[in-house]
């Protein structure tokens, strides 16, 4: 009881694959975790908050307010400075970083073929 943990408590490798017995420690979790919170991070941040400003202000006082959204980058600079969180930040920037190099990718394709159909 209490704080001693045994052998057969410990998730091991050689397990069933639940996510209970995942090794939280290896490399590749904090990887992709970062990697999709970053995309999460530069698809879903801006969205919420052009929709939770024009719920609260007019469409002229929600499009002036919208640079504020800038703020929101302080979260994962502070995640790369900091030394314990500094590969899950780094990870997040690079999957905002690919993400938004996607977006951009798709868009001016998008815009290429409709004006070349034009």
């Amino acid at each position: 009881m209490g704080n001693d943990t045994s052998v057969e408590d410990s998730p091991t490798r050689s397990g069933n694959g639940s996510p209970a017995e995942w090794d939280r420690s290896h490399p590749t979790v904090v990887a992709l975790s970062g990697f999709f919170t970053g995309m999460l991070f530069i698809t879903v941040i801006p969205g919420g908050v052009a929709g939770v400003l024009r719920l609260l202000f007019t469409y002229d006082t929600a499009e002036d307010l919208f640079p504020l959204v800038l703020l929101a980058l302080v979260v994962p600079i502070v995640l790369v400075i900091l030394p314990r969180t500094r590969r899950f930040g780094a990870y997040m920037w690079l999957g905002m970083a690919l993400t938004a190099l996607v977006v951009l990718g798709v868009t001016s394709l998008v815009l290429y073929f409709m004006v070349r159909a034009n």
